[in-house]
């Protein structure tokens, strides 16, 4: 088995420590133990035993996460080293070569790279720039086939921040039941909805073969726990578990602790409200600087999550525009190439606004000079 590169991944790991201004993160600016946590807390984590946790995550932790998903329970819960672990595990127990999986794009593209990689076929359906990134439903009906074992979707999604219809939902629901495949919904972008609706839907219950996935790195702004979970049927959850028994066997008790913390309804709120303010705070900045270049950027108006995704009008491919940025400017974006979509750059909105203002302010040196040359 031959893994392809990770393009997105790869590039941020290389660089984004070596900037002065990371514009590519999709979560929001981090929090710190003490601002979380009260010294009782703190005192009691400085306590606790540094030994092997309970390898599909604390009992505590599982059914704090249940409580997300109404009529779920904890064992219908893993947990995971990240949602990107989740991601893995979920694609190396369900699919197998030849079956074919039927993945909407734009996407953050590991399962891309990991279906690709395991023989999988991935035919992607497109959302649409020119329809305020919503789905064309028709062009998912014409790639189910009866090989067709997974759909999966992105919701809210990396990197457009659009949210699906609840119509658009239940449709690829139907289509799912019609072909018995898995739904499989990376919803790790939920909790900060910045459009001003409620919280963001979700697929759980709306179907008996649904997995979800989510995790604490993006809307919760705590990525360096690296705690992720899957929430899907019994069954699915064992044989999942015993997939991470060959992984990261479990995840860490520290991380584990802290999540039960987080996940209550009391500090989860205080937490998303927070960071919703935040992006809310970015966005606006950011849209008023877009407008100040009508002649050069088109975008559509994220609604959750901590990025906009940016068509642009100049002469330059989007990895030399990222590559000019960082080399001549220290700054870091995420070229549309790394998701298949040049003449696109994805800029993160999560970080502390001047730190943000500031980079914008290096990237419009960038755009002067590229209109005078």
């Amino acid at each position: 088995m031959k893994i392809e590169s990770f393009e997105l991944e790869r590039s941020q790991s290389l660089w984004e420590n070596r900037v002065d201004y990371n514009l590519t993160e999709s979560g929001v600016h981090p929090y710190n133990i003490k601002e979380i946590m009260n010294q009782a807390e703190i005192d009691e984590l400085l306590s606790l035993r540094i030994g092997y946790g309970q390898t599909n995550g604390s009992i505590e932790l599982r059914e704090t996460i249940s409580n997300l998903y109404p009529s779920s329970n904890k064992d219908q819960i893993l947990v995971t080293n990240g949602s990107a672990e989740a991601n893995f595990i979920s694609m190396w127990s369900l699919l197998k070569p030849e079956d074919e999986l039927v993945l909407m794009l734009p996407n953050y593209m590991q399962i891309w790279g990991i279906a690709n990689s395991f023989g999988v076929k991935v035919k992607p359906f497109y959302l649409k720039f020119e329809d305020n990134w919503e789905p064309d439903l028709s062009e998912l009906q014409e790639l189910i086939s009866d090989k067709t074992k997974m759909i999966a979707v992105c919701n809210p999604n990396n990197p457009t921040g659009a949210i699906l219809e609840e119509k658009d939902m239940h449709e690829i629901v139907n289509l799912a039941k019609e072909a018995d495949a898995w739904i499989y919904s990376d919803e790790v972008y939920s909790g900060v909805r910045i459009d001003g609706g409620v919280e963001d839907p979700t697929f759980w219950g709306m179907y008996d073969k649904t997995i979800v996935c989510n995790g604490l790195a993006k809307s919760y702004a705590l990525p360096g726990l690296r705690i992720g979970w899957l929430t899907g049927p019994e069954e699915f959850i064992e044989e999942a578990w015993g997939y991470h028994d060959y992984t990261s066997i479990s995840t860490g008790i520290i991380s584990q602790q802290i999540a039960s913390l987080v996940l209550k309804p009391n500090l989860r709120k205080r937490i998303l409200e927070r960071n919703r303010d935040i992006l809310k705070t970015n966005l606006s900045a950011l849209t008023k600087w877009l407008d100040q270049h009508p002649e050069i950027f088109e975008y559509v108006l994220p609604r959750a999550g901590g990025m906009v995704f940016i068509k642009y009008d100049l002469d330059i491919n989007s990895t030399e525009l990222a590559r000019k940025l960082r080399e001549e400017k220290s700054v870091l974006v995420v070229a549309g190439d790394c998701f298949g979509m040049d003449n696109y750059i994805r800029l993160g909105i999560g970080s502390e606004k001047e730190y943000f203002l500031k980079g914008l302010s290096l990237v419009d040196e960038t755009l002067q000079e590229l209109k005078k040359s």
